[in-house]
């Protein structure tokens, strides 16, 4: 049987579990930060949604070919400390830039492959 105690989640045979139980877990909100400067770290965002409630996870975007930074970031939070945090950071200065904040939204699913070609182009007499 599974134990809830103290931040922890107890399994069968002594295996523990540190963090929120599950149902808390499905509270999380991931927020899109843009217009971020080039120069912000994870820490300086941390820091910076920290003020309206728990930060989960930042994630800064860069590019794949060269690794620079590409200006956008995605933030968790708690459901209402992100609500806060979208209110208060829509539109703040950070390094001289307005940033944008939102709740994230859902990536559309593209189709997997790149479908067929065409024919060829060659006149076949038919």
């Amino acid at each position: 049987m599974l134990e809830w105690s103290r931040g922890k989640i107890r399994w069968p045979g002594g295996l523990v579990l540190a963090g929120k139980p599950a149902e808390e877990k499905w509270n999380v909100k991931k927020i899109y930060v843009g217009n971020l400067p080039f120069s912000a770290t994870e820490d300086e965002v941390t820091q910076l949604f920290g003020q309206h409630g728990e930060v989960h996870s930042v994630a800064l975007i860069n590019d794949r070919e060269t690794g620079r930074p590409r200006g956008f970031g995605f933030i968790e939070m708690d459901d209402n400390a992100a609500t806060a945090a979208i209110s208060a950071l829509d539109g703040h200065d950070m390094g001289g830039r307005p940033l944008r904040v939102n709740e994230a939204q859902d990536r559309p699913r593209q189709g997997g492959g790149g479908g067929g070609g065409g024919g060829g182009g060659r006149n076949r007499g038919w």
